[in-house]
């Protein structure tokens, strides 16, 4: 494939090298100060499910809660315009099993039409396990890969792309504790998938960068690399263009359930786009990789001919 644009990426990777560890710092220091707002899915609580006549307001709904003993409670539309999911944290000293009933009598107040079609309680030991478990499969998730690339390709681009990985991670968790966004099982299952939607851009960049060590032999490392960004960059843009679109839509149209899902495969996309370059790449050159590295034989998953 010929290169139709001749950006000199690797030239302000020095500088943009220093902003992702600022921008890595500046959000393991806001996950540390603030944490997140964990939804009920870690913390515990109750959902209670309630159904209109007609379609709901949520604002006066909220404004209802507001000003009751569940002021934490979050309300969204659940499925159909006339179903509302009220998300009601632990409240100390209550009986959990009031809860349902105490909320229902409220939105009665408001609005005589309601009616309650289901609740349903998470305990604090079930959204601790949660918590827990997906710490240990987002670690997992991440261990393998690191192995994955260094059989497909060399240990100098596994650290690569798995420091990567953990810089798109960590951004993406520090945008979520710096906005106040409700951190939930939806955001967590899109930050996996940003995990995997960057790894595969940045192999699609070491897959060039490989090819090009082996026939660009009069090149520098520095040109190698920034040959192999070129030729990939329309395949990446136009991917995560598209991509972007259907995600747009999501948030704008999706409604709040899948609203926490959507912003973060949106953050995800932006900040992975920009680690396969500045980040991925930029770490083989901080390691010296040169020619030296593919004299070898081939990786035992290398299916270039």
């Amino acid at each position: 494939m010929s290169k139709i644009t001749n950006f000199n990426f690797m030239g302000a990777r020095k500088l943009l090298g220093a902003m992702s560890i600022l921008l890595v710092i500046g959000s393991l220091v806001s996950i540390s100060v603030n944490f997140l707002e964990l939804g009920l899915d870690f913390t515990g609580g109750t959902q209670i499910e309630v159904e209109y006549d007609s379609a709901a307001q949520l604002e006066p709904i909220r404004e209802v809660l507001r000003n009751s003993a569940y002021s934490d409670a979050s309300v969204q539309h659940f499925g159909r315009p006339e179903e509302v999911l009220v998300r009601v944290p632990p409240v100390d000293g209550e009986d959990k099993d009031k809860v349902g009933t105490n909320v229902l009598e409220l939105l009665k107040a408001h609005a005589s039409d309601v009616k309650l079609k289901r609740v349903e309680f998470v305990g604090p030991q079930v959204g601790e396990e949660l918590r827990d478990k997906s710490g240990i499969a987002l670690i997992i998730a991440l261990g393998l890969m690191l192995i994955y690339v260094t059989l497909r390709f060399r240990f100098k681009f596994a650290v690569g792309a798995v420091v990567a990985l953990f810089h798109d991670v960590i951004i993406t968790m520090g945008f979520f504790s710096v906005t106040r966004l409700t951190f939930d099982l939806t955001a967590l299952a899109a930050i996996l998938a940003v995990i995997g939607y960057s790894l595969n851009d940045t192999i699609v960049v070491f897959d060039r960068v490989r090819e090009n060590f082996r026939k660009d032999r009069g090149e520098t490392p520095e040109g190698i690399i920034n040959n192999s960004l070129n030729q990939t960059l329309s395949r990446t843009l136009m991917t995560s263009f598209t991509t972007l679109l259907v995600l747009a839509a999501l948030a704008l149209l999706g409604g709040e359930m899948i609203f926490a899902f959507s912003v973060a495969l949106i953050v995800g996309i932006f900040v992975g786009t920009y680690s396969s370059i500045y980040v991925a790449s930029n770490l083989l050159l901080v390691q010296d990789i040169n020619r030296e590295d593919f004299l070898d034989h081939d990786t035992v998953l290398d299916d270039t001919p």
